[in-house]
């Protein structure tokens, strides 16, 4: 691998791990969980909309893209926002959220019918092990409700992935052009009925709030998603992937650094356990 695309991916990794802290910063400001996940979807779909063209694909692509755009624009958004939103601790919700490699694995295995070795087997195990360890810190006990809701996100993003084996035939922009628009759709209907008060909440954001979901919504949605797509094209998934597991670590050092977050051993130890696991699931790939 040449050098800019090691310092790619380092920006990547750096943008993914960036995206729950600073979400999190947006939640402390008193914004609406389910409504900054529309906010984000919406600029996802404005920033996209000029690459779909609005071109309609053909009907049987619609059923996966509506299941891919349910789980990847409303409810992983949906299920991450809240978590966070609970939490008064990032860290966990950081490491639960790779569980979503474990459950793309099993899901592609039970949908797609791809062989899972039993080495991967006991690497998922150990991956859900190393969650559940989370579980045992005294400081996360009051927790546990958090933890449980990003432990849905992760279900919902591996199911996105499984959904999106069905589309690669479409373009990106436009599948995520589409998914932006129902993320948005979806989000902002629940946040009306749920969170009420709508306008007055989206005229009460601040400055910061409004830097940071656009942050969300260019830099992480789409510049590093579209720029792992970019590898991808290059390198072999198996070479770009393993570096996902990185993320958290990035995510960790960032809370420690905006929250004064110092993770207790436990959850270092459970956090080693999922993150180990989960770049040796990726390597197996």
């Amino acid at each position: 691998m040449i050098l800019r695309h090691y310092f790619l991916i380092l920006i990547i990794v750096v943008l993914f791990g960036s995206a729950y802290p600073l979400q999190k910063i947006i939640f402390n400001e008193n914004v609406p969980p389910i409504l900054m996940g529309s906010l984000r979807m919406l600029v996802v779909f404005i920033c996209l909309v000029p690459f779909w063209k609005f071109k309609i694909p053909n009907k049987k692509y619609w059923l996966p893209l509506f299941l891919f755009s349910l789980c990847m624009g409303f409810l992983v958004n949906f299920f991450m926002n809240l978590s966070l939103s609970e939490s008064a601790i990032v860290s966990p919700i950081i490491i639960g959220s790779q569980l979503a490699i474990p459950f793309a694995i099993l899901l592609s295995s039970l949908f797609l019918k791809e062989k899972v070795t039993y080495k991967k087997w006991i690497l998922i195990f150990i991956s859900f092990f190393g969650v559940i360890l989370l579980g045992f810190d005294p400081l996360i006990r009051n927790e546990l409700f958090a933890l449980f809701l990003i432990s849905f996100m992760a279900f919902f993003y591996g199911s996105a992935q499984v959904f999106s084996r069905y589309l690669k035939e479409l373009e990106v922009t436009q599948t995520n052009a589409i998914m932006g628009l129902f993320g948005f759709i979806f989000l902002i209907i629940t946040s009306y009925f749920f969170e009420g008060d709508t306008i007055n909440n989206i005229s009460n954001i601040s400055f910061q709030s409004w830097i940071l979901i656009l942050h969300s919504g260019i830099l992480v949605s789409i510049g590093a998603h579209m720029s792992m797509f970019y590898l991808y094209r290059i390198y072999p998934v198996n070479k770009i992937f393993p570096f996902y597991a990185l993320f958290p670590v990035v995510g960790i050092i960032l809370t420690f650094m905006i929250f004064y977050e110092i993770p207790t051993l436990i959850t270092i130890t459970g956090g080693l356990i999922v993150i180990i696991a989960t770049y040796l699931i990726n390597k197996e790939d």
